[in-house]
């Protein structure tokens, strides 16, 4: 279960596994802004308020707002089904 205003660990899930060629424009764009509204709002609540699967989710996803690509970013690059960039 995901915190309030956060995106679940399923979705996120869902969204990194289907391959980016696989994607619509649409679902694209829909990924960007829910991760960008994920990010915005993991920085925002302080690590005391996270559940413990939220904090756990926010290490997978790399919601440190470092520029850095997410562990699920990497092993997607890795895979050849993501941007190399991010």
């Amino acid at each position: 279960m995901s915190d309030t205003g956060r995106q679940s660990l399923t979705d996120k899930a869902t969204a990194a596994l289907k391959p980016d060629s696989e994607k619509s424009t649409t679902e694209h764009f829909g990924d960007k802004l829910k991760g960008k509204s994920d990010s915005a709002a993991s920085t925002l609540q302080p690590q005391s308020e996270k559940s413990t699967t939220q904090r756990v989710g926010d290490t997978f996803s790399s919601n440190s707002n470092n520029d850095q690509p997410s562990l699920t970013q990497k092993a997607k690059n890795a895979m050849g089904l993501g941007e190399n960039n991010q």
